[in-house]
């Protein structure tokens, strides 16, 4: 059937059809966790108790990437998780010529890039990154990440304090556009490293 043949059902059974693979993106999840209830017997010891049986060390293996196939996630903790009402830290890993959705929010965010080349647009201005650097999100501004490499991909670790912004009833977050669900030409058959390693680091050290 070719484009021009198509009907006004076929568009919207299309339409349909993605917006059901928007909605399974961890991005798209509208009964995430944001911050934990703060409820029951008010009780610090029992608080104290409960944190200190929590693990110290969560293991990557433990823990698989989400989304794809332009921008994959790895959430290593969240306040679902019951470790911290603080923060949000995640890794983004970026395909090969892949960038993020497009949003905004009131909360900022540090990116420390782990491995490639890169760059940010925050409202319509670029700002270029390589391994090594760090990339701050400011609040209230309109941003996307993108892997500037054809070749390879590009990761950063993510750490942001949205919960304790969402907590102080500071709410504002807005999707411009969302993740890609096709892959990039250059980035067809990529998958995610789930294996860790010292992706900016010299092989034997410094």
């Amino acid at each position: 059937m070719t484009d021009d043949a198509l009907t006004p059902e076929h568009a919207k059974e299309g339409g349909a059809a993605e917006d059901a693979r928007l909605a399974g993106l961890y991005h798209s999840k509208k009964d995430r966790v944001f911050v934990r209830g703060i409820q029951g017997e008010y009780n610090l010891d029992a608080e104290l108790a409960r944190l200190r049986s929590m693990p110290r060390v969560r293991k990557a293996s433990e823990i698989k990437f989400v989304d794809g196939p332009q921008a994959y996630s790895r959430h290593y903790v969240e306040p679902k998780d019951g470790i911290s009402q603080l923060f949000h830290l995640h890794l983004e890993e970026y395909g090969p010529g892949g960038k993020s959705q497009k949003h905004g929010h009131v909360n900022e965010a540090a990116f420390y890039i782990l491995d490639g080349v890169g760059y940010e647009v925050h409202d319509g201005i670029r700002y270029d990154w390589k391994a090594g650097d760090v990339a701050i999100v400011h609040n209230n501004c309109v941003h996307q990440h993108f892997n500037a490499s054809a070749e390879k991909p590009a990761r950063a670790l993510v750490l942001k304090t949205k919960p304790m912004y969402l907590f102080m009833n500071m709410l504002f977050q807005k999707q411009v556009e969302p993740r890609q669900l096709e892959p990039t030409p250059e980035g067809v058959g990529f998958e995610a490293r789930e294996e860790e390693d010292d992706f900016n680091h010299p092989e034997g050290g410094y």
